[in-house]
């Protein structure tokens, strides 16, 4: 059997429902430029790019906004949380002669703490309890002494008894000896070390159980230069060993009830930062090196390297000390402190920003603030590269 096709014959299409042809703007691909082009695309697909796409790409964005959003104001609300009966609760503050601990225990005594302002000079608790309520104690500590820490922990306990201490401001500190770390000692480091570090640990240490009792807090002032080291010397190092030594506390110490805060002010006018001291420093340093280390910088590089720090200290540095002293407030009177408080604009978008970049990026942007050496490697290649 033989089948025969009639292949001129018409095909019948069977009868259904129209079929639509997707439209397509006609657009000359010599007669347009790529603008024209670009332009003419997202036209035509911009239905399907914002509600056929994966995840239906607009309300997947409005969503993904919709929660930030909430997130956001909860984050908000709960950070303005406040504790309860202030007035019951004893904090303790060190390093009240000047600067922040001197403003903060002001602030606190105002809003009706029990301060205990422990100042290292006879003047700094004079000076402190002649401008506070009668609620305020001055105390005399010297951080490095461990006698002088037994003292005021045994008057703590006498005064707080059986309700603990609520709050721990470890605030004192030190800044020079600073300098290029090759000018230095190993008793230039101790001196910074002993203070800033050892001396704030020891503290700590010895107010612990007090702490504990009342389920309270503990304030560590660190730096930004604890996230990024600027200048040699002890004062970076210990700032970062606070930084290190306070991660550590706050796991430890979250089963008890305790919260444990950093704070990293950036550079503001304080004792700390006092230019006189610091170029009187730098002057000794200078004068105490060898000849032929002296030879290696160069009196120029020691000017340059005092211009800098009267650069920092005058126009760096920021006056307004409450930047400070509020993120401290904060960290003693929220129900819910943070781990970590950025104080000032430096810190913020300078100092924090360049600590989370590449160590060859950080050296190179931190070059232009330092001066060159006399004798100095990259000043050779520089004079070899315009030889050539």
């Amino acid at each position: 059997m033989y089948c025969h096709l009639n292949l001129s014959a018409p095909i019948v299409q069977k009868a259904g429902p129209p079929q639509h042809q997707q439209v397509r703007p006609s657009v000359s691909l010599f007669n347009s430029n790529p603008q024209s082009l670009c332009l003419a695309y997202f036209k035509a697909h911009l239905k399907t790019l914002l509600f056929d796409y994966p995840f239906h790409t607009a309300p997947f964005l409005i969503s993904i906004l919709g929660i930030f959003s909430v997130f956001s104001l909860c984050w908000l609300v709960r950070d303005r949380l406040k504790i309860q009966a202030i007035h019951e609760k004893y904090v303790l503050i060190t390093g009240c002669d000047t600067g922040f601990g001197n403003m903060l225990a002001n602030q606190l005594d105002k809003q009706g703490f029990h301060v205990i302002a422990a100042c290292l000079t006879h003047k700094g608790t004079e000076e402190i309890q002649a401008n506070s309520s009668s609620r305020l104690k001055a105390v005399l500590l010297n951080v490095t002494n461990q006698e002088s820490i037994k003292k005021t922990v045994e008057f703590i306990q006498i005064l707080v008894g059986n309700q603990g201490l609520w709050g721990l401001v470890n605030n004192a500190g030190r800044a020079t000896p600073i300098g290029p770390t090759e000018w230095l000692t190993l008793e230039d480091f101790h001196h910074v070390l002993d203070v800033n570090l050892l001396g704030l640990i020891d503290v700590t240490l010895h107010l612990l159980p007090l702490i504990k009792e009342a389920k309270g807090r503990i304030v560590n002032v660190a730096s930004v230069m604890g996230r990024i080291s600027f200048a040699g010397g002890g004062y970076c190092l210990s700032k970062c060993g606070v930084e290190s030594f306070s991660d550590s506390l706050r796991r430890d110490m979250q089963h008890f009830g305790m919260k444990v805060s950093i704070i990293e002010p950036g550079f503001f006018k304080t004792g700390v930062t006092n230019l006189d001291m610091i170029e009187k420093d730098l002057l000794r340093l200078w004068e105490r090196l060898a000849p032929e280390v002296k030879e290696y910088y160069g009196l120029k590089y020691f000017k340059n390297y005092v211009k800098v720090q009267r650069f920092s200290m005058w126009y760096l540095c920021d006056s307004d000390l409450s930047k400070v002293t509020k993120c401290m407030e904060h960290a003693l009177t929220a129900k819910y402190p943070r781990s970590r408080y950025s104080a000032g604009w430096d810190a913020k978008f300078f100092w924090i920003p360049i600590s989370y970049a590449p160590s060859c990026v950080a050296d190179y942007m931190l070059r232009f603030f330092l001066p060159i050496p006399a004798y100095s490697t990259r000043k050779l290649k520089v004079r070899n590269s315009i030889n050539v």
